[in-house]
């Protein structure tokens, strides 16, 4: 799994470094940044990025501006978006799903749950 990196965009480095240590020590490779353009700038740049998960509510690009964005790039559209979010209202899941993401789980984050999500696209 090492050969294929998670992105984890989020705007909290909190977040961040809990996802990571619990990715890495099931064996996922992470790297991170901390909003929406700064993850299109290292998708743009970094090799070997298998999924994102992504961030919904974020100051400034938000994770569904990030999303659309990376729709219309073509060498972005391809990559698998999972929204993470703490948004866990009637709706929410649709309207992730229906701006492209692959997948959707809500904070707190259940391990096991996107462990299993994160194995259909790594």
């Amino acid at each position: 799994m090492a050969e294929h990196k998670i992105l984890i965009v989020d705007d909290d480095n909190r977040n961040i470094f809990a996802l990571s240590a619990v990715l890495k020590s099931k064996g996922f490779q992470c790297v991170s940044a901390i909003g929406g353009e700064e993850g299109l700038d290292l998708l743009k740049k970094e090799k070997g990025i298998a999924v994102v998960l992504m961030d919904m509510m974020m100051p400034g690009m938000d994770g569904y501006q990030a999303m659309a964005h990376m729709s219309r790039h073509p060498e972005l559209k391809d990559i698998p978006v999972i929204a993470v979010t703490a948004q866990a209202m009637l709706g929410d899941r649709e309207r992730c799903l229906n701006a492209g993401a692959v997948g959707y789980v809500s904070k707190p984050i259940n391990v096991d749950e996107l462990t299993d999500l994160l194995k259909l696209y790594i």
